[in-house]
């Protein structure tokens, strides 16, 4: 996983807005709070159930151990974490996986299917050349062979996988680099571990990727402010109330670096090698798994608006952030403005 893209969250940053709202008569339950980093980021746990403190520290543990597992299987920073392992593993030789990692490869190839090679996890040796993963080279525009180089060895379609033996195996010498996917499933993963023990009101908040189960309170809904990019200043441009549901946003406008004046994003383009270059701001998705709509959000940020037809194909949950000059167009697909009412939906389309 990419510390850079975490730490300075090149997603549009999804704010957690914990707001009151209840009767007078009403006591609010007291929202507990844990908090740690991970992953190069921050994780944040919102719980409302009734909550002692000696279960809350029982739970921080169990908290930390889930995210400690998933970052030993799938850290690209760690030499010794699982996904290491396979990149340094033989092209073309086997190698067993945990049910974990097969999980996530498995999904992963689904969508690079379903996307057209939008999203592919084998484009890690591109995403290094460009600075933004493990080899953190200078700020510069990569040597054009070299960068022909690389993106000749990526491709989805060389990675090999058999669920039936949880075993994979690459067919050219590429990186694999699960950072548009293994942080969403690290908040699948405590989401779950939060549910086998019992608890039905939680939010969970790992860099801006989020899941939100039951209530902030009695009839009201846990709710997110999506963020505005303009001038640096974080400014809550959409709230949408979420429960029973994953978010996740890509975005193009933290994570980047300049040269001679251009702007390139962290997002590379899997099919060019080169950075994004279109109007979208930023793009979030909503799913029932957080693994899924970060995938996801990768995947429709580099399409821009030329994804929206396929994730019409794909009833997917769409909200894009589109530049129209000094302001902002909002874009959503059917499946959002389905899930958040066609008033809702209409009000966040004409508050540009």
């Amino acid at each position: 996983m990419n510390p850079m893209r975490s730490l300075y969250l090149t997603v549009v940053l999804l704010c957690l807005l914990l707001l009151a709202g209840c009767a007078e008569t009403e006591t609010p339950p007291e929202v507990k709070r844990l908090e740690g980093g991970i992953f190069g980021t921050f994780w944040v746990v919102s719980i409302a159930d009734p909550m002692s403190e000696e279960q809350l520290t029982l739970l921080r543990q169990g908290i930390e151990a889930t995210l400690d597992r998933v970052d030993w299987q799938m850290s690209t920073w760690k030499s010794e974490s699982e996904l290491m392992q396979l990149n340094v593993h033989p092209v073309g030789e086997w190698m067993a996986l945990s049910p974990e990692l097969m999980q996530v490869l498995s999904l992963s190839q689904t969508i690079s299917t379903q996307s057209g090679g939008a999203f592919d996890v084998t484009v890690g040796n591109l995403v290094n050349l460009w600075s933004f993963g493990p080899e953190q080279r200078p700020d510069v525009i990569p040597e054009p062979g070299l960068l022909q180089d690389r993106l000749a060895t990526a491709g989805y379609q060389g990675l090999e996988l058999d669920a039936s033996a949880s075993r994979a195996r690459r067919q050219q010498d590429f990186f694999i680099d699960l950072s548009g996917v293994a942080k969403g499933f690290g908040v699948d993963e405590v989401a779950r571990y939060l549910a086998a023990q019992g608890l039905s009101h939680f939010l969970v908040n790992i860099g801006g990727e989020l899941v939100a189960f039951g209530e902030r309170e009695p009839g009201q809904s846990w709710r997110i402010g999506i963020e505005l990019p303009h001038s640096g200043v974080q400014v809550a441009h959409h709230i949408i109330p979420v429960k029973d549901m994953s978010i996740a946003t890509s975005g193009d406008y933290r994570n980047y670096f300049e040269v001679d004046g251009q702007r390139f994003s962290h997002t590379i383009n899997p099919l060019t090698g080169w950075p994004i270059d279109h109007r979208v701001a930023s793009v979030t998705v909503l799913a029932p798994e957080n693994a899924d709509a970060d995938a996801w959000a990768t995947a429709m940020m580099v399409l821009g608006t030329e994804g929206l037809p396929l994730a019409e194909s794909v009833n997917l949950r769409v909200l894009m952030l589109e530049r129209n000059g000094d302001g902002w167009i909002t874009h959503l697909s059917s499946a959002m403005v389905e899930y958040l009412g066609e008033e809702k939906a209409q009000a966040l389309l004409q508050s540009e």
